[in-house]
């Protein structure tokens, strides 16, 4: 571990990389995306000696295809790639990849040694590193009362669950967010994810303007009470595969809480060291 907790990103990063050539189409990502179930993909250029040329995510697809109306059988992975790829070297710290990301916007980051991509760091890793050090910010929170309560998010992003997966990703894309709480009778009934959107919507064809997001949210909808720890929810989110969870207080819903609200205040209270380095 560094001395600000959290190890170095070689520790953590993912060295597997599932690459894909530039003029696979955004149906043919999204089927690898379900299968591998992963939530990227590297694209490559038809120069071998390049290297990747771009990252496609989840949320591109949900924001750039779905939202736009775009044919993903027509669409090209180049077209809503992002270029050029958001790097970072291996012996940075884990603070370091959290304050690029956040910069940046994105919850990959590629690895770069000796001008070669060797591997990915994700979002998911941050919280991981961050959780596991006997020290740092996230021990520091765990001073706190009712940690969760500072991390989640309070405004309910929310979706009726006959509303059409169109427009479900067109919500999601209006607030920048990768979840919507589903609503039925009034009732919260589950959530829908840009992963599921993409796994379950894009993946396996579905039209995106008749499909209701009642045939791809996840239901029931799985929460935590807002006394446990950070550290309880990492692991809950790790355990059930997933990146989100409703937090709940006396039984009611209160909040939502993802994998990237866990590393947020990570990032917001060591915005003075890593300015101060850079």
């Amino acid at each position: 571990m560094t001395e600000h907790g959290g190890g170095t990103v070689k520790d953590f990063m993912h060295r597997y990389l599932e690459v894909v050539p530039h003029h696979s189409t955004v149906s043919a990502v999204a089927g690898r995306m379900s299968v591998r179930r992963i939530g990227c993909l590297l694209v490559e250029s038809n120069d071998p000696t390049q290297g990747p040329i771009g990252i496609v995510t989840e949320a591109d697809l949900v924001r750039k295809v779905f939202a736009e109306g775009l044919d993903p059988m027509a669409t090209k992975v180049d077209h809503v790639m992002v270029s050029p790829i958001v790097t970072i070297a291996g012996g940075r710290t884990m603070l370091d990849a959290s304050q690029l990301m956040e910069t940046h916007h994105v919850r990959h980051l590629c690895v770069e040694e000796a001008g070669e991509i060797v591997g990915i760091v994700s979002v998911r890793d941050l919280v991981r590193s961050f959780v596991d050090a006997e020290s740092g910010p996230v021990r520091d929170l765990d001073k706190v009362y009712r940690p969760l309560s500072v991390l989640m998010a309070t405004t309910i992003a929310t979706i009726q669950s006959d509303a059409s997966l169109r427009a479900a990703a067109e919500r999601m894309r209006e607030k920048r967010i990768g979840s919507l709480l589903t609503i039925e009778a009034g009732e919260i009934v589950g959530i829908v994810t840009e992963r599921d959107l993409v796994w379950k919507g894009l993946a396996d064809s579905q039209d995106p303007d008749s499909t209701h997001v009642s045939a791809v949210m996840s239901s029931p909808l799985l929460s935590i009470d807002i006394n446990r720890t950070i550290r309880d929810a990492s692991q809950a989110m790790a355990e059930r595969s997933v990146r989100h969870l409703a937090v709940t207080d006396g039984g009611k819903i209160v909040g939502v809480l993802s994998v990237r609200d866990l590393v947020k205040m990570v990032s917001i209270r060591d915005r003075p060291r890593f300015l101060a380095k850079t």
